[in-house]
């Protein structure tokens, strides 16, 4: 099968792997190092003869992560030179098929395009679609406001993780047809903090009409801080790095800035917690500063002049169609190495983090009698990191594409660490990527069966929405739009079904606040 492409820059090899074609590394931005350290995007550099891309490239610079070993494959190699993606297609044609492009989660802090999960063969063996995968910049590189320091050069610098992606989709408009793929029929998907890249996508004018579907998993648009907030960061970032002025920071070492990161993020994870407490989690950028973290996107006013979801309610992208959820028991994997709690703490956590305690504490546990402190402290900030995000995209959204918008709920509990893990997060991604043969993958199920039936489901879904705009197909009940009537929600488990406002008495207690 012939794996040989011609994009603007120049031809391109690749070669065959799990019964697609895989394209690897393809720079779709120039390497953002030297001057172009904290800039926006530049174009790509062309290349004579042929370029191989038949290896993944290396990732953004960023610290040792958890997840990464969780979700399988080898221990990448950092680089800033780092704008690259990769390409899945069932072959070489003018065929013109759906293409659905994948945005890593981590935190805005580590990940990559590259994860074994993340493997786009299977959708194109399935779905006929072209997959793309890839890399942003992270951390500092990606989301450090700059902007009082440097000056109007440096003034996209706290947005340009998301503008790499703006990049990377450009790339796609005026590429992807070499690959087999339909620049007109573009599907943006994401978790975590991919998902909520997806989020600022949709609030963000530069990106208007660079795709016309947005897939969220457990991430929305509620994940920013404000440029007076970030101009705060900063400060603490460049203290902990000992550095003063931009010249300072260009010239310093790489590993030197991620060290910096790291100390001034557990610096501000908890006074983002004091100061979630101080000001309510009803302004967009409350659900962020919960999770703690300094570094993503910054409503700077200028590349992003609204919150997202206000942008979106406004109208910008009412076109897209959107499909966007969570799972039941998001917060189970970032409780599993917490400290225990008991009863007397969870009421103070809650009142300090959210007030009304005694309101908040009677609906969750009166919804799961017998439950203890730990359950329905992660119950509380499963909801209010995720499932309440999701919800409100979802409300938006229905408003501008009744027909359009749809909502689920992943359930399926996880057999690993004898059940502790529950349908946490990111335990979703080998289902809708239908890779729970890839590296990781068992470990982060767990003995037993094998729920390949599942799998089949989602990942057909997520493909259908991709070409149709529609995720139903015969293996699942039927799945109607997202409206605040019924709020009709698929549930995916075992069995799947469609619920008509699963958890509402929860779901209610955050309408004032989220």
């Amino acid at each position: 099968m012939p794996a040989l492409a011609m994009t603007q820059q120049g031809h391109v090899q690749g070669r065959e792997k799990d019964g697609a074609l895989l394209f690897a590394g393809i720079p779709y931005a120039a390497p953002p190092v030297g001057a172009l350290r904290f800039r926006a995007p530049a174009p790509p550099i062309e290349w004579s003869g042929t370029r191989e891309a038949t290896r993944f490239s290396a990732v953004s610079w960023q610290p040792p992560a958890m997840m990464g070993g969780l979700l399988g494959g080898p221990t990448p190699t950092c680089d800033e030179d780092c704008l690259t993606l990769n390409i899945a297609t069932p072959a070489i044609d003018d065929a013109r098929r759906p293409v659905m492009v994948w945005i890593h989660g981590g935190g805005f802090t580590s990940g990559s395009g590259s994860t074994p999960w993340y493997n786009g063969a299977r959708f194109a063996q399935h779905g006929d679609v072209v997959v793309v995968s890839l890399n942003y910049r992270l951390g500092v590189l990606g989301f450090l406001h700059l902007a009082d320091l440097g000056g109007e050069a440096y003034a996209s610098s706290g947005l340009n993780g998301i503008l790499d992606q703006v990049a990377a989709l450009e790339w796609v408009r005026d590429n992807i047809e070499a690959f087999g793929g339909d620049p007109g029929n573009v599907t943006i998907f994401g978790e975590s903090a991919g998902g909520m890249s997806v989020g600022t996508l949709l609030g963000l004018p530069r990106a208007q009409g660079l795709f016309h579907q947005a897939i969220l998993q457990s991430g929305a648009a509620h994940n920013l801080v404000t440029a007076n907030r970030a101009a705060t960061i900063t400060e603490s970032f460049l203290a902990a790095a000992g550095l003063a002025d931009i010249d300072a920071l260009l010239a310093a070492d790489a590993q030197q800035l991620v060290d910096a990161q790291v100390a001034a993020t557990a610096t501000f994870a908890s006074d983002q917690l004091r100061s979630a407490s101080a000001e309510g989690t009803r302004a967009s950028t409350g659900v962020g500063r919960i999770l703690g973290l300094p570094f993503q996107p910054v409503l700077d006013g200028v590349e992003l002049p609204q919150a997202p979801l206000q942008a979106m309610q406004d109208g910008l992208n009412a076109d897209v169609a959107v499909m966007v959820g969570s799972n039941l028991d998001e917060w189970h994997l970032f409780h599993l190495a917490a400290k225990p709690m008991d009863d007397e703490r969870l009421v103070r956590a809650v009142d300090r983090v959210f007030g009304d305690a005694p309101g908040i504490l009677d609906v969750y546990r009166s919804a799961r009698p017998g439950a203890d402190a730990n359950a329905v402290w992660c119950a509380i900030m499963s909801d209010v990191v995720f499932r309440l995000p999701a919800i409100r995209l979802a409300e938006v959204q229905a408003e501008h594409q009744p027909d359009d918008t749809f909502s689920y709920r992943f359930t399926w509990p996880s057999r690993a660490f004898d059940g502790k893990l529950g349908s946490c997060h990111a335990l979703e991604i080998p289902f809708v990527f239908d890779n729970l043969d890839k590296a990781g993958a068992e470990m982060f199920i767990g003995d037993g069966p094998t729920p390949a039936a599942l799998a089949a489901a989602m990942h057909e879904s997520w493909w259908r929405f991709a070409t149709s705009r529609d995720p139903n197909h015969d293996g699942l009940p039927h799945w109607a739009p997202y409206d605040t009537g019924s709020r009709a929600t698929m549930n995916f488990d075992d069995t799947c079904e469609v619920l008509s406002d699963p958890a509402s008495a929860e779901r209610q207690v955050w309408d004032a606040l989220i």
